[in-house]
């Protein structure tokens, strides 16, 4: 292999001024690498360079290129196959490949588009030419990446806007959802899941429904002591809450992770990522459950591992390690301008003849909620100064 910038690992080779991405080259023909890489070199791109498919694929699977030039003609394993090795990993199937080859057949043209390749350069090429098809698909790669951040970022602020509103409508509610998001990154971390993104909105999501529910029908329900029509309208909530989500563009499987919640289980693993995200849900709540009716982590991960049908044993063992936060407070009385975000109300906040209660006991301080206590002080006044927990966070 022929380095033209420094390696992970690192060489003292000097990498070009402009850093226009990340190419790989791959030609058995020596001479062939050299032209190339001297040429992407000069037009500002970061060259790795092989003169063999089987090494090309692992050096991609530790560190990924933004493009690849393919030589077709190769020993051992030729372009079209490692195309096609390429296109069937899931880290490694979105790079697009130009392919090389002195091959000017419309046949060969044709197996290269069907392997997976987004363009063909023919044999003797032109500088000019090469530098304005890697400059063209690198720049639709670059494209499709913004616009792909920008769909994940406006899905993330939309989602944390729910999430805002849902810990201002329940305390209670809002601190649970906190809790089985932290359960659920746990998980999806050491199982090694693809788009980890997609399960943890739906963690942050998968109790919306219960939003329907009185304050006092949440907390009896969810801390294992409820009465039969607490019962009922919990066992509505995922149908309720996965209706809601479906109306968001884009958030279809996270609105079936969600509606199949409390009745994912069993011991095989679960075919299909929503399956698999509806089994996760189910073992945060239920876990989260337990330790919110009063028992410790141990003792709430055995009576996990008692329910009937049960849970696939990597999932349990991948909870393995996890420890949930536990929160340390210092309870201060503060006037409203000390008040801060993150911040926990330690007791109902009421206009000052108390005729009015703004936020409930328990809420969690964000901007919205910040901005409406100070509304009320200038129309009505609140009464001051005001109870908060101010929380210092902890592992067990």
């Amino acid at each position: 292999m022929v380095e033209t910038q420094p390696a992970v690992g690192g060489t003292d080779e000097p990498v070009a001024m402009t850093d226009r991405g990340n190419v790989m080259v791959v030609d058995d023909q020596p001479a062939n690498l050299k032209l190339m890489e001297d040429m992407l070199r000069q037009a500002g791109y970061r060259v790795r360079s092989f003169p063999r498919g089987r090494m090309a694929l692992n050096a991609a699977a530790q560190h990924a290129p933004d493009l690849i030039l393919l030589d077709i003609n190769m020993p051992e394993m030729d372009g079209f196959e490692v195309c096609r090795h390429l296109k069937e990993d899931k880290k490694l199937s979105a790079i697009p490949v130009i392919f090389l080859s002195a091959l000017n057949e419309t046949e060969d043209k044709v197996r290269a588009f069907h392997a997976g390749g987004v363009d063909y350069i023919t044999k003797p090429f032109q500088f000019e030419e090469v530098q304005a098809r890697v400059e063209t698909h690198m720049g639709l790669q670059r494209a499709r990446r913004a616009e792909r951040d920008l769909l994940k970022n406006t899905l993330n602020g939309a989602v944390r806007t729910i999430a805002d509103l849902i810990h201002q409508t329940g305390p209670a509610l809002g601190k649970r959802s906190d809790a089985i998001r932290d359960i659920v990154v746990h998980l999806t971390s050491q199982l090694g899941l693809d788009e980890p993104w997609q399960y943890e909105l739906a963690a942050i999501l998968c109790l919306i429904g219960c939003i329907a529910l009185p304050a006092e029908s949440f907390e009896r329900v969810y801390g294992r002591a409820p009465n039969a029509s607490d019962e009922e309208m919990f066992r509505a909530h995922p149908e309720n809450g996965a209706r809601l989500i479906a109306k968001i563009p884009r958030l279809e499987i996270v609105s079936e992770m969600i509606r199949g919640q409390q009745t994912a289980g069993g011991d095989s693993r679960p075919q299909g990522v929503a399956e698999l995200g509806a089994c996760i849900l189910r073992i945060a709540v239920e876990l989260d459950r337990w330790m919110f009716a009063g028992l410790s982590f141990d003792v709430s991960l055995r009576q996990l591992k008692a329910m009937p049908r049960g849970f696939p044993p990597e999932m349990i063992e991948a909870l393995r390690g996890y420890s949930p936060y536990v929160a340390a407070f210092e309870v201060r009385a503060l006037a409203l301008r000390d008040l801060q975000v993150s911040m926990v109300t330690e007791d109902d906040i009421v206009t000052k003849d108390g005729s009015f209660m703004i936020l409930r006991k328990g809420s969690v301080l964000n901007a919205a909620t910040l901005e409406k206590i100070s509304n009320f002080d200038k129309t009505r006044r609140i009464c001051q100064p005001i109870r908060v927990q101010v929380p210092q966070t902890a592992r067990n």
